[in-house]
């Protein structure tokens, strides 16, 4: 059977796919949260409401999501394509889940949009942990902006940020119920991934 899996190639493209589904997924929403989180950490006015609206997506359920995305990414009737249309962008629906090409990105796309609050939320609450008298005191001493963040900041989330890449190696090999409702690995194994594949 170990023999029989490792000649299939349908099991090393479901491979391939979760680890790009990874990198995809779960590195670029750890980058982008950062940045969110770095920005609602500071005081700004109406910053609970903003911390609220990126939270938003992560308690609604997977497949509920999977649906409503493939309703906005379908080619005919879908939002995304109504507003390309509409500023002329494509002259014709793109079909992002039933294109080889476009598949695998558009989950990965939902997937982020779906995941970012959660990242956002565990990264701000490793942020609140700095005292702000090392940022005081580096300021003191003419350290800007970027300085602060880049020998400060960056090495006391460490931990909180390889927190958030277990969750995503975690999340990315677990991932089934959304990438079933809105492609079923499809079209032709272009979304397949490992749990979908075991399946």
């Amino acid at each position: 059977h170990y023999a029989a899996l490792l000649s299939d190639g349908i099991f090393w493209q479901s491979f391939a796919n979760t680890v790009i589904y990874f990198l995809g997924g779960s590195l670029i929403a750890i980058v982008l949260a950062l940045g969110l989180a770095l920005l609602v950490n500071k005081p700004l006015a109406g910053r609970n409401v903003y911390r609220a609206m990126i939270f938003l997506p992560y308690p609604i359920t997977p497949v509920a999501i999977a649906i409503i995305w493939k309703w906005l990414y379908n080619d005919k009737v879908g939002l995304i394509n109504f507003v390309l249309k509409s500023f002329g962008i494509v002259k014709q629906g793109i079909p992002f889940l039933d294109s080889f090409s476009w598949a695998l990105p558009s989950l990965i796309f939902t997937t982020i949009w779906q995941v970012l609050g959660y990242y956002v939320i565990i990264i701000l609450a490793g942020l609140q942990t700095i005292p702000d008298e090392l940022y005081e005191s580096a300021e003191l001493d003419g350290a800007s902006g970027f300085t602060r963040t880049r020998f400060i900041t960056l090495p006391l989330i460490r931990s909180t940020l390889f927190l958030c890449f277990i969750v995503g190696i975690i999340n990315s090999f677990t991932t089934f119920d959304m990438v079933y409702v809105m492609t079923n690995g499809g079209p032709g194994h272009a979304t397949e991934i490992l749990i979908t594949y075991i399946y």
